[in-house]
């Protein structure tokens, strides 16, 4: 076996040690049977955290708000779950009640559901995201916790439920704390609550858990991967069943003592791309368990300053993305969400979003794959987080392997970031650094990168020389000539230089404009000045050779408390290309206008002989 054969075996033992770590995260949670506990939950809102700590004593009760309920007239509950309140999971409390829409503390959500148990069966709570931390009880027995407002999680609960009548309680805190990931300061709407799909599984006593199908790191002409096995050890079939029929694959994978089992298979699939974004159908079978999922095959390297996909040089049309729906207000996490945001960027020529500051829902990245939109997945490693604290680093590490273990079998990702916009210090660089090691060993077959604004202007030139660029594979710049420094026009002037031999996405530039405010090109706010900053940024970017790609920021208007200027932002980041009600901005169709002509040079370099 080569070294290289050796380093990817180790990173996909590696890479499994980490699935159960992340709590053992159930892959392809919507591929299973389950029960959907969205709707209306009841709510109680919380500020003073009465139902954590006592009503009597100043000491945690570990849950007063547990769903108790009077035995008899004269005891005292003073709570009523059955009269409160109901609010719609998914879903934020901040756009759905006009009370809550600042509002930053705890929200209890309780929901009843009925159940024909089957003590055969293995039943797993599982929630999509909860923002930020989240305690979950089950019939009055706390389960769980988890810290994190955009990664998934999840609680074995067969012992907790009972054949009939059951319910559940979270309590849900969004309140930013110094020590979170990300921290007090962000520049996006803090949305609380349970934010995506809540599913209670339905699992065999053997089942599938966990997978990972992908074409061979080298491009070889092979599938390979791995399948984890849950459930009962005991009597346990020995091996899982790996069917790609398109492909004539139909293989036995031979599992270990815990369940686990590689596998690589010859096979020459059809290359995903944006062009192109072929998937298959994959199917996963162990003992009455079978799971299948639509998986496409690709590779995505470096070579020196160029971005290879599928071995062929590639420039990145991107756009940046916020989690925001596109026909409400409020955070987004449904199919037809996903659909519609990635529809306006395939309208601008896109071939690549960048999805910040934080994991995007399962559904982005499967409409992606579906749609042929490359990724940027980022972890919200934001601005001045605690980087000398060694349990913020262990949160944003555990963040990281679970956005890895969600999304590892979408093609689409082609990036995993680390970080945006942190300033550049030893403790920072030794937590960062760590991050992108991490990443590496986590899933050998994508790119990591950061986005950096620091760099040095030496005589007029301005040098790439961050100490993260040295760690990285691809280099993210933000740059806000134009806005925040410099007039429009000096950006066009632009001198950059980078010594690092590396591919550069400007991951960031750009201007804020309310749609429908025309004036003069000088003038702050107006289309037209929104206009003239994309005009002289896209001069840039043309002077830049070793930049291969760029995500300007935004799509779209997105909701943020920072942007408090009445008649023009009213808490809205007005950086976007397209208003909050999806109204194009002048600056949309430069940039459109900019992709266009890069499509069709690159269509006319691969025609060459």
């Amino acid at each position: 076996m080569s070294l290289h054969g050796r380093v990817s075996r180790l990173a996909v033992l590696v890479l499994a040690a980490e699935s159960v770590a992340a709590q053992g995260l159930i892959q392809n949670t919507a591929g299973r049977p389950y029960t959907d506990l969205g709707g209306e939950w009841a709510v109680i809102v919380d500020p003073f955290e009465t139902g954590y700590y006592s009503h009597r004593f100043e000491e945690k009760a570990d849950g007063y708000f547990r769903n108790a309920r009077p035995a008899d007239p004269s005891d005292l509950v003073e709570y009523d779950f059955a009269t409160s309140p109901r609010l719609m999971v998914p879903g934020d409390w901040n756009s759905q009640r006009q009370d809550l829409f600042f509002y930053e503390g705890t929200v209890w959500y309780q929901r009843d559901f009925q159940l024909a148990k089957d003590d055969s069966r293995h039943y797993v709570l599982h929630f999509g995201a909860a923002n930020y931390e989240a305690i979950v009880y089950v019939n009055g027995i706390r389960v769980g916790e988890h810290e994190g407002g955009f990664t998934p999680f999840q609680f074995e609960i067969s012992e907790q439920l009972r054949d009939g009548e059951n319910f559940v309680v979270v309590k849900v805190d969004n309140r930013r704390e110094r020590d979170h990931v990300p921290t007090v300061n962000t520049d996006w709407w803090n949305y609380g609550g349970l934010t995506r799909p809540v599913r209670l599984l339905e699992l065999d006593r053997f089942f599938v858990a966990d997978y990972a199908v992908q074409l061979d790191v080298d491009g070889d002409a092979s599938v390979t991967g791995w399948i984890r096995a849950g459930g009962d050890r005991t009597a346990a079939p020995a091996a899982a069943r790996l069917l790609i029929p398109e492909l004539g694959i139909a293989a036995d994978v031979q599992l270990d003592a815990s369940g686990y089992g590689e596998f690589r298979i010859q096979a020459d699939p059809e290359r995903w791309s944006p062009w192109s974004p072929k998937l298959y159908d994959v199917v996963v079978v162990y003992g009455k368990d079978r799971v299948q999922d639509r998986i496409g095959f690709r590779t995505i390297r470096r070579r020196g300053e160029d971005l290879l996909l599928n071995g062929q040089s590639i420039y990145l049309r991107g756009i940046s993305v916020h989690e925001e729906a596109p026909a409400r207000e409020g955070r987004a996490w449904s199919e037809a969400d996903a659909r519609q945001t990635l529809e306006w960027a395939r309208e601008l020529n896109c071939n690549f979003v960048r999805l910040a500051h934080y994991p995007h829902n399962e559904a982005m990245l499967r409409m992606a794959d579906e749609m042929g939109l490359l990724v940027w997945s980022e972890i919200p490693v934001y601005w001045t987080i605690q980087f000398e604290n060694p349990a913020v680093y262990a949160n944003a590490e555990r963040q990281l392997v679970e956005m890895v273990a969600r999304d590892r079998n979408r093609a689409s990702i082609i990036l995993w970031s680390v970080a945006n916009e942190t300033p550049d210090h030893e403790a920072r660089n030794e937590f960062l650094g760590r991050l992108v090691e991490k990443a590496r060993t986590l899933d050998p077959g994508r790119l990591v990168t950061a986005a950096l604004d620091t760099h040095t202007n030496r005589d007029g030139v301005r040098v790439i020389d961050d100490p993260l660029a040295r760690a990285v594979d691809v280099i993210g710049i933000n740059s806000y000539c134009g806005w925040y420094g410099d007039t429009p026009e000096n950006c066009a002037e632009y001198e950059w230089r980078s010594e690092h031999g590396k591919p550069v996405i400007v991951s960031e530039f750009g201007a804020g404009a309310l749609h429908g405010n025309y004036g003069s090109s000088r003038a702050r706010w107006t289309e037209e000045y929104q206009a003239r900053v994309y005009e002289h940024n896209i001069t840039m970017l043309e002077n830049m050779p070793f930049v291969r790609g760029t995500t300007p920021w935004i799509l779209r208007d997105f909701r943020s408390p920072r942007r408090p200027l009445p008649g023009i932002q009213d808490y809205w980041n007005r950086k976007g290309l397209l208003s909050e009600q999806g109204e194009r901005k002048q600056a949309w169709y430069l940039l459109k206008h900019f992709y266009d002509g890069l499509s069709r040079r690159q269509i006319e370099e691969q025609d060459q002989p």
